[in-house]
This record gives structure tokens, C-alpha cells and sequence, in this order.
């Protein structure tokens, strides 16, 4: 909040940028239309935003359809578990809480799946999701940890079940937090370790390394414990979030608020 390495105070990255774009598609859509999702980020990774991951950006400008992009890159690479597809998850699980786990879950993967081909992107996302989802029901969202690694993929519950063990800490991680599992876990941790919303979102910046996107996550949960009005007034009234490729919109914390409010409208079955 601070600004610096190229960054003026409060201007948000990549991490809310795709998140808006997110937001705004289930809004136009009235739930998730996956090539309309797609059709935005490409638009947005085009117009050359200031920060963007490889791997998405691969994914985005690679001219492949929305439908195996991810896949294809995934099929060549064989390295596709980055943090992107966790990153811009806050407005999807908002938007699918109400209805249920199994949607909640299912839509973390196939929005997970536009730019990481790799599953256990996407099982990181459905744990975030739902834990989201417990969150918003005003449950514990710790205490549903076990719960959400049991709807996880069998081949992918032992590793996040490591990352999110109680007694994990970030230091353990066998790879960069830029990977979706000590993503996720950092974020678990700092909600675990500390007691209110800007606590545990400068533990999560104090880890170093991919700090926007730890932090951005670790938001995402301490944001659906502890509500909005525990995020620092200091903090909103700076924040701005460019949309690059939008006709130079600029958004600010009133409108960032007002989307957040109309992803909980009731709607139709998302489809």
C-alpha cells in the first residue's frame, strides 16, 4: 500500500484485475460463461498490463481456443500448479457460496481449468472456494479444512493435506509460494495465526516472495471471516484497480464494494 517497484501507492495488480474481470462476467451472464471469461482475460493480457504471470499469459496469447488453451499448454510444458487461477477466486466463491458445495466446487475447477491445465490448480481453488463458502454460512472455515480435503480428487489430498495440517508452517514449503500449494497454505496459515483481517494480510505480505498473490488469497478468507468493514479504511481509500484493455476504467474501493454486494444477489441454478 506503500507503492514502489514500479507500483503507486494502492494500485492493485494482476491478482485484482482478473478477479474484476471475473466478477464482472458472472454479473453479465448471470452465472459462469467460461468462453466470455476467457474472451476477457485475453482482452485484458492484449492490452499489456503491468503484471501478469507467464503461465497465463502463455495460456491467454497462444491463439489456441477457450476451451484447450490450458490443456495444450499443460500437454507441453507439464508444468501448469502456479497460484494464478487461485488469485482471482474471491468473486467466483463468493458468487457460488449460497449455492452449495458441490456447484461451489465445480465452478473453482472449470475457471481454474481457462489457464491451468494442470488439476491440482484447480483442487486448490475448490478447497479455497469452499472454504470461502463455510466462511459466508458464518462457520469456521479451520475447522472445515478436513472436510474440504475429503471433497478434494483422491490423488490430490495428501499433498494439500501437508500445507494445511495445523502445525505447517510457511518456512516448511518444498516449493516458491508463486505454486498453488504453499499459496494456499500461507494463506490457511496466516488466517490460523493471527485474529483479524489486516493482521493476517500483513503476515501473509511479511512471507515474502509472491506477495500480491499470498496476500491476495490470504483476502479472500480473512475478508469472508472478518467482513468488510474490517478491512483498514487506510488501505480502501487508496486502493485503484486499472483494467487494461477497458477503455481506461479505473475502478475504486465504492465499486469494488458494489460488485462484491451484487455477486450475493440471489440468482438462477448457476449453469
Amino acid at each position: 500500500m506503500c507503492g514502489g517497484g514500479g507500483w503507486d501507492p494502492g494500485e492493485a495488480t494482476d491478482d485484482t484485475q482478473m478477479a474484476v474481470l471475473v466478477a464482472e462476467s458472472l454479473l453479465a451472464h448471470g452465472g459462469l460463461d467460461l468462453p466470455d471469461v476467457f474472451r476477457r482475460f485475453r482482452r485484458w493480457a492484449a492490452a499489456g498490463p503491468k503484471d501478469i504471470g507467464l503461465q497465463t499469459e502463455a495460456v491467454l496469447t497462444g491463439g489456441d481456443p477457450w476451451d484447450t488453451a490450458a490443456a495444450e499448454h499443460f500437454r507441453v510444458n507439464q508444468r501448469a500448479a502456479g497460484n494464478g487461477a487461485l488469485m482471482r477466486a474471491a468473486p467466483s466463491a463468493v458468487y457460488f457460496a449460497r449455492h452449495g458445495r458441490a456447484a461451489t466446487l465445480d465452478a473453482a475447477r472449470r475457471l481454474s481449468a481457462l489457464t491451468h491445465g494442470d488439476p491440482a490448480a484447480g483442487e486448490g481453488t475448490a478447497v479455497l472456494h469452499e472454504l470461502v463458502r463455510v466462511a459466508l454460512a458464518g462457520a469456521d472455515p479451520l475447522a472445515a479444512v478436513p472436510g474440504a480435503l475429503a471433497a478434494l480428487r483422491p490423488e490430490h489430498r495428501a499433498r494439500y493435506a501437508v500445507v494445511l495440517a495445523p502445525d505447517w508452517h510457511p518456512d516448511l514449503a518444498t516449493e516458491f509460494n508463486g505454486a498453488v500449494w504453499p499459496c494456499l497454505g500461507s494463506a490457511v496459515w496466516a488466517l490460523r495465526t493471527t485474529a483479524s483481517y489486516e493482521a493476517a494480510v500483513r503476515a501473509a505480505v511479511d512471507l515474502g516472495g509472491d506477495t500480491d498473490t499470498v496476500a491476495a488469497v490470504t483476502g479472500t478468507l480473512a475478508g469472508a471471516v472478518y467482513g468488510i468493514g474490517a478491512v483498514p479504511e487506510r488501505w480502501s481509500g487508496a486502493l485503484r484497480v486499472p483494467l487494461p484493455g477497458f477503455g481506461g476504467r479505473v475502478l475504486r474501493a465504492p465499486e469494488l464494494a458494489d460488485l462484491g454486494r451484487r455477486l450475493t444477489v440471489p440468482s438462477a441454478p448457476p449453469r
